[in-house]
Parts: C-alpha cells; sequence; structure tokens
C-alpha cells in the first residue's frame, strides 16, 4: 500500500464518514501515524442525500474530497480500497490493494440498506444510502416522467407518475415532502402535457406514526405537513413483494408503480474477522465498552453506527445519527493518545442535541430536550444547522446558492439526467 514506514504508532480509520473523519481530524499533526481506507474517495453528508435524488443539489454539494480533509495533516495518509479482512493474530488487515499492519484499528465503516432478508425488494426496489444510489433514483424519477408523457395507457402512465416511499422515518418523510414539491411546482411548468393530479406519492410505514423515533408532536405534525403537500401516508402498512411493477402490502393496498424507493431500514456493515462474540447479530452492530474498544480486543475498536455502545439511557446503543458518530470520534482521538502516553481513559457521554426532519419550503420539526416546534422557524434551524454542517467553505456557499434560487423560483435545479438508470 506504500506507507511509509514509521516509529510512530500507526493507527488505520476504516471509514471516512463522519466518525472517521471527526477521528482523522482530532489526531492531526500529532505524535502517530494516520492512515484513512474507504471504497470512496469523499466523504458524504448523507442528510442531505435526499435533496440530490429529489433534483435540489448537485452531489458535488454534499461531498468533500478526503485527501482534502487531511491534506495538512502531518503523517496522514489516504487510500482508496475496500477492507476484506481483518487479521487479528497478526494486526493486519487485508484490503483490495494490499495488506497493512497497525498498531491501533478504527472500525468507522456505518451501514448498509437492510432489505429484512426479501430478494424481491432487493432486486426491485431503489436504496438510497450513497451518492451513486441517490443519483439513480434521481434519473429514475425523470426518466419516468419522460415516459408518462409518451404513454399510450392510463394505466401505464399511473404507473409512471405513482412513486412510493417504505419508510416514515427522517429519510423517507423528507424524500416524499421533496418529490411533492417537485410535483406541485415543476410538474405544471415542465410538463405541462401531464395532469399534475395524476402523479402520486404514497409513504407506507410500519409503525402507527411517521417519525417514530421523534415525539409525537413532530409526528402529528409533520403527517399534517405531508397531507397538505398531497402525500399519501399509510401507517401500519408493511411492504410484502415488488415485482418492479406492483407493490403488495399486509393490507387491501396494492398499487401500481414503477418507482419503490427503499427507506425502511438500515443493518450495520461489519468487516470479516473477528470473532462472533463481538457483534450483535441481529443489528450487525460490534458490542463496544464507553471506551469504544470492541469487546475481547484491546486495540481495536468500533465507532458511529456500526458501533453499539449498551448504556442506562441507551441499553440497545446509541440512534444511528451523525451525532454520536461525531462525538465518539473527537473523544477516540484524544482517548487513543491516552492509551498511547499510558494515561487513563475517558468514558462516552453522549450528548443528545435533539432531533429534526424538513417536509418541505417553511416546514420541518424540531426536537430540543425541553421544547419542540414545528413550522417555519423549525425549517430554518434545520436549515442553518444542515448548512453549517457540511465540509468545506464552498459546499456552504454552493447549497446556500441553491437553497435561495430554488425559494426565490420554486425551482429544483439540478434536474438533469447524466447517466441514464436501467433496472
Amino acid at each position: 500500500m506504500n506507507i511509509p514506514h514509521s516509529d510512530l504508532p500507526r493507527i488505520v480509520i476504516i471509514g471516512g464518514g463522519f466518525a472517521g473523519v471527526n477521528l482523522a481530524k482530532s489526531l492531526a499533526n500529532k505524535d502517530v501515524q494516520v492512515v484513512l481506507i474507504d471504497k470512496h474517495n469523499y466523504h458524504t453528508f448523507q442528510p442531505l442525500l435526499y435533496q440530490v435524488s429529489s433534483s435540489g443539489l448537485e452531489p458535488d454539494s454534499i461531498a468533500y474530497p478526503l485527501r482534502k480533509i487531511i491534506k495538512r495533516h502531518k503523517n496522514s495518509f489516504f487510500r482508496l480500497a475496500e477492507v476484506q479482512q481483518i487479521h487479528n493474530d497478526k494486526n493486519e488487515i487485508q484490503t483490495s490493494i494490499g495488506n497493512l499492519r497497525y498498531d491501533y484499528l478504527v472500525i468507522a465503516t456505518g451501514t448498509k440498506t437492510n432489505f429484512f432478508g426479501n430478494s424481491a425488494i432487493e432486486a426491485n426496489s431503489m436504496p438510497m444510502k450513497n451518492v451513486p444510489q441517490a443519483l439513480n433514483i434521481r434519473s429514475l424519477i425523470l426518466q419516468n416522467l419522460e415516459k408518462a408523457a409518451i404513454a399510450n395507457t392510463k394505466d401505464d402512465r399511473n404507473a409512471f407518475l405513482n412513486f412510493v416511499i417504505v419508510g416514515g422515518g427522517p429519510t423517507g418523510v423528507e424524500l416524499a415532502g421533496a418529490i411533492a414539491e417537485l410535483k406541485n411546482h415543476i410538474l405544471p411548468r415542465d410538463y405541462r402535457d401531464l395532469n399534475s393530479e395524476d402523479m402520486q406519492i404514497h409513504l407506507l410505514e410500519g409503525a402507527n406514526r411517521v417519525l417514530p423515533p421523534m415525539s409525537e408532536h413532530a409526528s402529528k405534525k409533520s403527517e399534517t405537513f405531508l397531507k397538505s403537500l398531497g402525500v399519501n401516508v399509510h401507517t401500519n402498512t408493511f411492504v410484502k413483494d415488488y415485482d418492479g411493477k406492483i407493490v403488495t402490502t399486509n393490507s387491501s393496498l396494492v398499487l401500481h408503480s414503477e418507482t419503490l424507493i427503499w427507506a425502511a431500514g438500515v443493518t450495520g456493515a461489519p468487516i470479516n474477522g473477528l470473532n462472533a462474540s463481538a457483534m450483535i447479530e441481529r443489528a450487525n452492530r460490534y458490542k463496544v465498552n464507553r471506551f469504544n474498544q470492541v469487546e475481547g480486543y484491546e486495540r481495536i475498536f468500533a465507532l458511529g453506527d456500526i458501533a453499539s455502545m449498551a448504556t442506562e439511557h441507551y441499553p440497545n446503543g446509541h440512534p444511528q445519527v451523525a451525532q454520536p458518530a461525531i462525538q465518539q470520534g473527537k473523544l477516540l482521538g484524544k482517548n487513543l493518545l491516552n492509551l498511547i502516553r499510558n494515561k487513563p481513559l475517558k468514558s462516552f457521554v453522549y450528548n443528545d442535541k435533539g432531533s429534526m426532519a424538513t417536509i418541505g419550503r417553511n416546514k420541518a420539526v424540531v426536537d430540543l430536550k425541553h421544547f419542540k416546534f414545528g413550522g417555519f422557524f423549525a425549517w430554518f434551524v434545520w436549515m442553518f444547522i444542515h448548512l453549517m454542517s457540511l465540509v468545506g467553505f464552498r459546499n456552504r456557499v454552493i447549497v446556500f446558492f441553491n437553497w435561495t434560487y430554488n425559494y426565490i423560483n420554486f425551482d429544483k435545479a439540478a434536474r438533469l439526467i447524466i447517466r441514464p438508470f436501467k433496472k
């Protein structure tokens, strides 16, 4: 892998998400050698993926080169590779470009889409966990609008104009709202040969309310917002099968659709090589202690979504969102340095800063510890927090310009089929 030999302890970080990037930053210019490995050469700001898939933003607005993040970090290196195996007995990882020894290994591989063992849904639905998948969804939505414009029968046209989103968590709710705005503001102007009332957006959620992780107030408010935008909300509804054209559910609801977007859940993305006892099988997450050490291993750590740290307030591990990953990454950097210097380690305590979701223009919900609100102010708070959380000044400027343009003109400027999608 052409990593220079060094007398400094080598810390290998697998994954350039929120956890891995914040750990790398916390180790910048310290007396360690850092090797960051990822199968993509960029960090993705996943909370805004839905805006790429709904034509609101271009992908380079929410992605940032990993090499650029560490370019001023002395003794830090990046390698574009996929890690295939951990050889703990040799303190070595096996990757698609060669093997590498480590003194300390940090697994921050995040999650992947969970299809719950349904192979038909996995084969025919559209997941949205990374930039290429978001671009696939964007292309499919626009292609189906074009096909609807030339459809020969009403049934064919309606199938192309039916959009089904499975999963009423933040991703599903935000995507449903974004596609509804496409219907309400873009379709009447760009597709005058189509009746926008024929375009139907269905949001299916297995629980008895949307946004199950958030408060009842946020759920009720967001459902009201969704319905005001024209979204059909179906709670207590599970998808049993999808063959690419027909969606069957646990109820009498049957939908004819050429587009099913799967946002119904995630599972951990572990790496082969560690003992089965270190894993929580149902969630595919590593068991870690309060210092993020993987159970049974002194020199291997796990961070963020892939780590399950059982505490009094979070017996099943912390929520798989950005903030636990960011906070764990920052603390582990300090703890690794303390470990090297034989100093005591500090236990991780999660500071829950609240949760939020946006449903559309002037519509969002925010849950804070002692305060819950929705509407325009919540939408403004959501925009500000997400804008400031983006990596890189350029990305913040571009996203701010796009959001301002979209707000003034009721437009989504990235309506481009750059790479046609084929099922």
